[in-house]
């Protein structure tokens, strides 16, 4: 019987959080199963950042953007040559494709679609709704990476839940090198100049991140903390995205009068980014909406307390094991920041929390159920059509 063959579009490699999520997914399949034929769509200088994959994962080389019509065209073509039982496309698309084959995809969130429509007039917002829900339904199966981003898309397009699997995000394995040494906190104090405690959010810095209630809630913190007599020289360190097309955060910031005590980073690797992580004192985190939401996450595999905020999927991922406010009401979240700065021994309580949370979550539990779903939807086209054939493939073995 001839092996099951999955193509996995891999030409958003670039986005921050779909990057992520394909090489993770990708790394971890290289790891888990060597007998399934995996071909791996999109620029050839992308694949060598999985490193090391087995003789059955080949490189299709597809430069051309996915968001073209001659992308669409020559991807398509690429499935029809293969003769691929199932591609996984890992992201949400608006345009709906017509496929050679089966194909399942990844929602991360609903931000995307619910923002670009207020964007648009009752036209062509009402066509954008419709096509997202066309490709939806067309899928054989959806993956949503948590119940709450299930339940958007249950209750925005219809979908029945049983074509939707949740499979939960997990944190990149660099997150899991154990606690920083005195060499890495070294390398902060000389870098970065950070010598004082500090409060950290670490993400993108756009309106439903909610970074200037965070901000008010920490000018507020300095104040109470103040009249307590404790942590005079406690800083905000806000590391995410280039502040250019963020005015409102710097003007925050001087209106709050913590113009000395906020610290905007911009980006940095994961591997100084687990340092700070390691460092903090408290992980903050009063996202208005989230699909997944892996950054308190990562602050939960070094221990460190997190508050963060009980809407969205946050809840269901971060458990009991954080501080959970109003991402509305600055005034909760300042007293949350407060009671746990201040309060050892729920410290020590959330530190053993953290830890169980984020043991919770594993790429390998993630993509064993990938595994089940592509091998039941590839089983299921390998008895027609598709993969019939072993005949014409141009393929690159991946080293």
């Amino acid at each position: 019987m001839p092996s099951v063959k999955i193509a996995i579009d891999i030409r958003r490699m670039t986005d921050f959080g779909v990057g992520t999520y394909i090489r993770n997914v990708v790394r971890t399949l290289g790891r888990l199963d060597c007998e399934t034929e995996y071909f791996l769509i999109g620029p050839a200088a992308k694949v060598r950042e999985f490193g090391l994959l087995p003789e059955n994962f080949h490189s299709i080389e597809l430069p051309i953007p996915e968001r073209t019509i001659k992308g669409y065209l020559e991807f398509r073509a690429v499935l029809e040559r293969l003769r691929c039982d199932l591609v996984h496309i890992p992201n949400l698309f608006s345009v709906p494709r017509d496929m050679p084959c089966p194909y399942v995809m990844t929602v991360h969130d609903m931000l995307e679609h619910m923002s670009r429509a207020r964007e648009q007039n009752g036209f062509w917002r009402s066509v954008h709704f419709q096509l997202t829900k066309r490709v939806l339904r067309a899928a054989t199966r959806v993956f949503a990476v948590s119940n709450f981003t299930k339940s958007e898309m249950e209750k925005l397009f219809g979908i029945p839940g049983e074509r939707i699997e949740v499979v939960y995000n997990a944190i990149d394995d660099r997150f899991l090198h154990g606690h920083a040494s005195a060499t890495d906190r070294e390398l902060i104090v000389q870098r970065y100049q950070v010598t004082y405690p500090f409060l950290l959010y670490a993400g993108k810095i756009s309106p439903h991140k909610n970074v200037v209630r965070m901000i008010e809630a920490f000018s507020a913190l300095k104040t109470r903390l103040e009249k307590d007599g404790e942590l005079p020289d406690l800083k905000l360190i806000i590391i995410g995205d280039d502040l250019s097309g963020n005015p409102d955060l710097r003007r925050t910031v001087v209106r709050s009068g913590v113009h000395n005590d906020v610290r905007f980073l911009g980006f940095v690797p994961i591997e100084v980014l687990r340092i700070f992580y390691d460092m903090a004192k408290i992980f903050v985190f009063p996202s208005l909406y989230e699909g997944f939401g892996l950054p308190p996450l990562e602050a939960m595999a070094h221990g460190t307390p997190v508050v963060a905020s009980n809407v969205s999927s946050l809840p269901e991922v971060v458990g009991n094991a954080a501080v959970l406010v109003n991402p509305e009401n600055v005034f909760e979240i300042m007293r949350a920041l407060h009671r746990v700065l201040l309060d050892r021994g729920l410290r020590d309580r959330m530190k053993v929390r953290s830890y169980q949370q984020a043991a919770r979550f594993s790429w390998e539990k993630s993509v064993r159920r990938m595994m089940d779903v592509y091998r039941e939807i590839g089983d299921s086209a390998g008895d027609g059509d598709h993969g019939a054939t072993e005949g014409k493939r141009e393929t690159t073995g991946v080293t």
